[in-house]
């Protein structure tokens, strides 16, 4: 029995790796230029998102606070905390890729470690973190069992009082059959504890490619109405 869970273990972690190694491949590749307006008003629009959930949750001051985010690609998103005063020392990235880990090593802080591996294994201490964060990482996870292992190692790594921060789509993409939708349900049976805030956000990207053609602005636009958007940010704070 443990050897079965053990072998589908591996095998949804190689499928993982071809997921990202085909869209990385792909001509969808090109869609996160960020000089492209339809990728950097998504971008702006989640550090805003990021700034009202620090603000909401009472986190701030952040200097202080330690943050872990798994599957954190290039770095990307830890810029982002770093511009929103982490501190390099307190931050955290895991990565499945090496490839990817070390182009986050070469472009952030040396004071930000960066561990390459199954994050379900993570050998960190329990009860570390007042943030573990992840972004886009579920969808590429079609197995469940492994999502609730994922999400179980994620939870352990949370202090009292500390938050899971997530950002994923809620919806699948007919056009890429390497990511699956995790609605809001799946999201509170992998976390079971109250969601403190789910915030809707990210015009749907086939919108945003074609109205921001016209105009940047236009994003803000059609972002107004929120069946058009596709993703969330929340926050489940761990109380016990």
């Amino acid at each position: 029995m443990v050897q079965e869970v053990l072998q589908n273990k591996d095998n949804e972690l190689q499928k993982v790796r071809e997921r990202y190694l085909r869209r990385s491949q792909s001509s969808k590749a090109d869609l996160y230029n960020p000089l492209d307006p339809s990728y950097y008003m998504t971008l702006q629009e989640k550090e805003r998102a990021f700034i009202y959930w620090i603000k909401k949750s009472g986190l701030s001051p952040v200097q202080d606070k330690r943050l872990l985010e798994i599957g954190c690609g290039q770095g990307d998103n830890l810029i982002q905390f770093l511009r929103l005063g982490f501190r390099p020392e307190n931050l955290v990235g895991n990565e499945l890729l090496e490839e990817r880990a070390l182009r986050a090593q070469h472009r952030l802080p040396s004071s930000i470690q960066i561990l390459i591996g199954d994050a379900s294994v993570l050998d960190l201490p329990e009860n570390s973190f007042d943030v573990v964060f992840q972004s886009l990482v579920f969808t590429s996870i079609f197995d469940d069992e492994f999502q609730k292992r994922l999400a179980n190692r994620m939870w352990s790594m949370v202090k009292l009082g500390g938050y899971i921060l997530w950002y994923d789509f809620i919806f699948n993409d007919p056009n890429n059959p390497d990511v699956r939708g995790v609605p809001i349900r799946r999201i509170k049976e992998l976390f079971p504890e109250r969601i403190s805030k789910v915030c809707r956000l990210t015009l749907a990207p086939p919108i945003s490619r074609c109205v921001t053609k016209i105009h940047p602005c236009l994003y803000t636009l059609f972002n107004l109405f929120p069946f058009m958007r596709t993703h969330i940010l929340c926050w489940i704070k761990k109380i016990r």
